[in-house]
Protein backbone atom coordinates (compact mmCIF):
# COMPACT_ATOMS: atom_id res chain seq x y z
CA UNK A 1 0.00 0.00 0.00
CA UNK A 2 2.82 2.40 0.89
CA UNK A 3 4.48 1.69 -2.45
CA UNK A 4 1.22 2.51 -4.24
CA UNK A 5 0.88 5.86 -2.44
CA UNK A 6 4.53 6.65 -3.05
CA UNK A 7 4.06 5.95 -6.75
CA UNK A 8 0.97 8.19 -6.94
CA UNK A 9 2.78 10.94 -5.06
CA UNK A 10 5.71 10.75 -7.47
CA UNK A 11 3.39 10.93 -10.48
CA UNK A 12 1.62 13.99 -9.04
CA UNK A 13 4.94 15.74 -8.42
CA UNK A 14 6.07 15.06 -12.00
CA UNK A 15 2.77 16.31 -13.39
CA UNK A 16 3.03 19.46 -11.28
CA UNK A 17 6.47 20.29 -12.59
CA UNK A 18 5.47 19.48 -16.16
CA UNK A 19 2.48 21.82 -15.97
CA UNK A 20 4.54 24.45 -14.22
CA UNK A 21 7.19 24.35 -16.94
CA UNK A 22 4.55 24.73 -19.67
CA UNK A 23 3.06 27.76 -17.91
CA UNK A 24 6.46 29.41 -17.78
CA UNK A 25 7.18 29.15 -21.49
CA UNK A 26 7.40 32.59 -23.07
CA UNK A 27 6.87 33.94 -26.57
CA UNK A 28 9.80 36.06 -27.74
CA UNK A 29 9.12 38.96 -30.10
CA UNK A 30 12.09 40.78 -31.65
CA UNK A 31 11.67 44.08 -33.51
CA UNK A 32 14.45 45.56 -35.61
CA UNK A 33 15.10 47.67 -38.69
CA UNK A 34 15.43 51.30 -39.72
CA UNK A 35 13.71 54.53 -38.66
CA UNK A 36 10.17 53.30 -39.23
CA UNK A 37 10.83 50.59 -36.67
CA UNK A 38 12.63 53.04 -34.40
CA UNK A 39 9.54 55.27 -34.39
CA UNK A 40 7.19 52.40 -33.57
CA UNK A 41 6.30 52.39 -29.87
CA UNK A 42 5.58 48.77 -28.85
CA UNK A 43 3.56 49.85 -25.80
CA UNK A 44 0.98 51.67 -27.95
CA UNK A 45 -0.57 48.68 -29.70
CA UNK A 46 1.95 45.88 -30.25
CA UNK A 47 2.43 44.75 -26.65
CA UNK A 48 -1.22 45.31 -25.58
CA UNK A 49 -2.47 43.03 -28.36
CA UNK A 50 0.08 40.33 -27.58
CA UNK A 51 -0.60 40.38 -23.84
CA UNK A 52 -4.36 40.32 -24.40
CA UNK A 53 -4.05 37.39 -26.81
CA UNK A 54 -1.24 35.33 -25.29
CA UNK A 55 -1.21 36.40 -21.65
CA UNK A 56 0.53 39.24 -19.83
CA UNK A 57 3.25 37.02 -18.39
CA UNK A 58 3.84 35.08 -21.60
CA UNK A 59 5.40 37.84 -23.69
CA UNK A 60 9.00 39.05 -24.02
CA UNK A 61 9.63 41.97 -26.39
CA UNK A 62 13.06 43.16 -27.52
CA UNK A 63 13.45 46.14 -29.85
CA UNK A 64 16.52 47.71 -31.42
CA UNK A 65 16.32 49.89 -34.53
CA UNK A 66 18.55 52.45 -36.20
CA UNK A 67 17.71 54.98 -38.91
CA UNK A 68 19.22 54.91 -42.42
CA UNK A 69 21.01 51.56 -42.06
CA UNK A 70 21.30 48.94 -44.86
CA UNK A 71 20.74 45.25 -44.20
CA UNK A 72 24.50 44.60 -44.35
CA UNK A 73 24.62 45.84 -40.75
CA UNK A 74 22.57 42.78 -39.73
CA UNK A 75 23.54 40.04 -42.20
CA UNK A 76 27.01 38.70 -41.47
CA UNK A 77 27.77 37.43 -44.97
CA UNK A 78 26.44 40.38 -46.96
CA UNK A 79 28.15 40.71 -50.31
CA UNK A 80 26.99 42.76 -53.28
CA UNK A 81 29.51 41.41 -55.77
CA UNK A 82 32.99 39.92 -56.03
CA UNK A 83 34.55 43.26 -55.13
CA UNK A 84 32.78 43.64 -51.78
CA UNK A 85 33.44 41.87 -48.49
CA UNK A 86 31.24 41.08 -45.46
CA UNK A 87 31.03 44.02 -43.06
CA UNK A 88 30.63 42.22 -39.74
CA UNK A 89 26.94 42.87 -38.93
CA UNK A 90 27.58 44.99 -35.85
CA UNK A 91 23.91 45.88 -35.39
CA UNK A 92 22.92 42.22 -35.36
CA UNK A 93 25.53 41.55 -32.69
CA UNK A 94 24.18 44.43 -30.61
CA UNK A 95 20.65 43.09 -30.98
CA UNK A 96 21.69 39.59 -29.92
CA UNK A 97 23.29 40.93 -26.75
CA UNK A 98 20.02 42.55 -25.75
CA UNK A 99 18.08 39.41 -26.63
CA UNK A 100 20.35 37.27 -24.47
CA UNK A 101 19.76 39.55 -21.50
CA UNK A 102 15.99 39.44 -22.00
CA UNK A 103 15.71 35.65 -22.28
CA UNK A 104 18.23 34.67 -19.63
CA UNK A 105 16.93 31.63 -17.74
CA UNK A 106 13.70 31.63 -19.78
CA UNK A 107 12.12 28.80 -21.78
CA UNK A 108 10.80 29.91 -25.16
CA UNK A 109 7.58 28.63 -26.68
CA UNK A 110 8.14 30.58 -29.90
CA UNK A 111 10.41 33.16 -31.53
CA UNK A 112 9.09 35.83 -33.90
CA UNK A 113 11.22 38.44 -35.66
CA UNK A 114 9.71 41.65 -37.06
CA UNK A 115 11.59 43.51 -39.76
CA UNK A 116 10.86 47.09 -40.91
CA UNK A 117 13.75 47.92 -43.21
CA UNK A 118 14.76 48.22 -46.84
CA UNK A 119 14.53 51.92 -47.65
CA UNK A 120 18.29 52.38 -47.39
CA UNK A 121 19.06 49.43 -49.65
CA UNK A 122 16.60 50.81 -52.23
CA UNK A 123 18.40 54.15 -52.18
CA UNK A 124 21.90 52.64 -52.39
CA UNK A 125 20.94 50.24 -55.20
CA UNK A 126 21.70 47.16 -53.10
CA UNK A 127 18.67 45.15 -54.23
CA UNK A 128 20.89 42.53 -55.92
CA UNK A 129 21.96 41.35 -52.48
CA UNK A 130 18.73 41.99 -50.61
CA UNK A 131 16.92 38.69 -51.14
CA UNK A 132 19.93 36.64 -50.13
CA UNK A 133 20.37 38.92 -47.13
CA UNK A 134 16.82 38.34 -45.91
CA UNK A 135 17.31 34.60 -46.21
CA UNK A 136 20.69 34.85 -44.49
CA UNK A 137 19.30 36.93 -41.65
CA UNK A 138 16.52 34.40 -41.13
CA UNK A 139 19.08 31.60 -41.07
CA UNK A 140 21.20 33.50 -38.54
CA UNK A 141 18.19 33.69 -36.23
CA UNK A 142 17.36 30.01 -36.69
CA UNK A 143 20.93 29.11 -35.87
CA UNK A 144 20.97 31.48 -32.90
CA UNK A 145 17.91 29.86 -31.32
CA UNK A 146 18.62 26.35 -32.64
CA UNK A 147 15.13 26.03 -34.07
CA UNK A 148 13.70 25.94 -37.59
CA UNK A 149 10.36 27.49 -36.66
CA UNK A 150 11.53 31.09 -36.15
CA UNK A 151 8.83 33.37 -37.56
CA UNK A 152 9.90 36.30 -39.75
CA UNK A 153 7.41 39.11 -40.38
CA UNK A 154 8.34 41.87 -42.82
CA UNK A 155 6.81 45.31 -42.95
CA UNK A 156 7.02 45.94 -46.69
CA UNK A 157 8.47 49.40 -47.37
CA UNK A 158 5.65 51.82 -48.22
CA UNK A 159 4.78 53.67 -51.44
CA UNK A 160 6.92 56.74 -50.69
CA UNK A 161 9.54 55.88 -53.32
CA UNK A 162 7.16 55.74 -56.30
CA UNK A 163 8.08 58.47 -58.77
CA UNK A 164 11.37 59.13 -56.99
CA UNK A 165 13.55 56.79 -59.04
CA UNK A 166 16.50 59.20 -59.19
CA UNK A 167 16.86 59.15 -55.40
CA UNK A 168 15.49 55.65 -54.73
CA UNK A 169 16.25 53.72 -57.94
CA UNK A 170 15.39 50.27 -56.61
CA UNK A 171 12.38 50.97 -54.41
CA UNK A 172 9.99 48.73 -56.31
CA UNK A 173 12.59 45.98 -56.58
CA UNK A 174 13.06 45.86 -52.80
CA UNK A 175 9.28 45.69 -52.28
CA UNK A 176 9.04 42.77 -54.71
CA UNK A 177 11.96 40.98 -53.07
CA UNK A 178 10.26 41.31 -49.67
CA UNK A 179 7.02 39.87 -51.06
CA UNK A 180 8.77 37.00 -52.83
CA UNK A 181 10.76 36.10 -49.74
CA UNK A 182 7.55 35.95 -47.72
CA UNK A 183 6.08 33.48 -50.22
CA UNK A 184 9.11 31.20 -50.01
CA UNK A 185 8.64 29.96 -46.44
CA UNK A 186 5.51 29.19 -44.35
CA UNK A 187 7.14 30.90 -41.36
CA UNK A 188 7.59 34.18 -43.25
CA UNK A 189 4.88 36.80 -43.91
CA UNK A 190 4.72 40.43 -44.97
CA UNK A 191 2.32 43.20 -44.07
CA UNK A 192 1.19 46.21 -46.08
CA UNK A 193 2.22 49.70 -44.93
CA UNK A 194 1.13 51.78 -47.96
CA UNK A 195 -1.87 53.23 -46.12
CA UNK A 196 0.03 54.26 -42.98
CA UNK A 197 2.02 57.28 -44.18
CA UNK A 198 -0.75 59.90 -44.49
CA UNK A 199 -2.09 62.16 -41.75
CA UNK A 200 -0.15 63.73 -38.90
CA UNK A 201 3.40 62.81 -37.96
CA UNK A 202 4.48 62.31 -34.36
CA UNK A 203 5.56 65.98 -34.45
CA UNK A 204 2.11 67.13 -35.55
CA UNK A 205 3.14 67.82 -39.15
CA UNK A 206 0.72 67.03 -41.98
CA UNK A 207 2.20 64.27 -44.17
CA UNK A 208 1.13 62.47 -47.34
CA UNK A 209 2.86 59.43 -48.85
CA UNK A 210 5.75 60.17 -46.53
CA UNK A 211 8.85 58.08 -45.93
CA UNK A 212 7.69 57.68 -42.33
CA UNK A 213 4.33 56.67 -40.92
CA UNK A 214 1.84 58.96 -39.30
CA UNK A 215 1.37 58.84 -35.53
CA UNK A 216 -1.79 56.81 -36.04
CA UNK A 217 -0.02 54.75 -38.70
CA UNK A 218 2.52 53.50 -36.17
CA UNK A 219 -0.29 52.32 -33.92
CA UNK A 220 -1.82 50.39 -36.80
CA UNK A 221 1.59 49.03 -37.78
CA UNK A 222 2.15 47.69 -34.28
CA UNK A 223 -1.21 45.94 -34.24
CA UNK A 224 -0.71 44.48 -37.73
CA UNK A 225 2.66 43.13 -36.72
CA UNK A 226 1.24 41.63 -33.54
CA UNK A 227 -1.74 40.02 -35.28
CA UNK A 228 0.47 38.47 -37.94
CA UNK A 229 2.87 37.18 -35.30
CA UNK A 230 0.07 35.52 -33.33
CA UNK A 231 -1.35 34.07 -36.54
CA UNK A 232 1.96 32.39 -37.35
CA UNK A 233 2.29 31.07 -33.79
CA UNK A 234 -1.21 29.60 -33.93
CA UNK A 235 -0.45 27.99 -37.29
CA UNK A 236 2.56 26.26 -35.74
CA UNK A 237 0.46 24.97 -32.85
CA UNK A 238 -2.05 23.43 -35.30
CA UNK A 239 0.65 21.59 -37.27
Amino acid sequence: MKIKYLFLFTVLILLFFACNNDSEEKHLFILSGQSNMALLEPKESFIPYLEKTLGEKKVIVVKQAWGAKPIMRWFKKWKLNEFTSPTGADLYDSLVKEIDLAIYNETLASVSFFWMQGERDARLSYSAAYGESLLGLHNQLKEKFDREDVNFIIGRINDFGFGKEERYPEWQLVREIQENFAMSNPNVEWINTDDLNDGYSRNGKVIKNDLHMSAEGYKVLGERFAKKGVELINNQVKQ
